[in-house]
């Protein structure tokens, strides 16, 4: 099982709902196991920089490909990466 997390920020807060709505659209990827977008609840009072998170569940590296090679991630990155500032991405595997 590879876990897929990803941070992001926004450049302009009046932006926030549409990059939410277009990270949203990963949600609909039949190639993830689990994908959800949230907005950071900042509880740590040091996570000021990252407005969102999306983590995904992927079976295997095919499916994170796969995932990637869809239609909806092609259509989410033209709706965020004009409005996104910061975007920090990690992968790791779970025994």
């Amino acid at each position: 099982m590879i876990r897929h997390v990803v941070f992001f920020s926004v450049r302009d807060a009046a932006d926030l709902d549409r990059v939410e709505a277009g990270l949203k659209l990963l949600e609909s990827n039949p190639h993830a196991a689990r994908l959800a977008v949230r907005r950071n609840l900042r509880r740590d009072g040091l996570s000021g920089e990252v407005d969102l998170v999306v983590y995904g569940e992927f079976d295997d590296e095919a499916a994170l490909a796969a995932y990637k090679a869809h239609p909806t991630y092609e259509q989410s990155i033209a709706v965020v990466r004009p409005l996104r500032d910061l975007r920090i991405a990690a992968d790791f595997e779970l025994d």
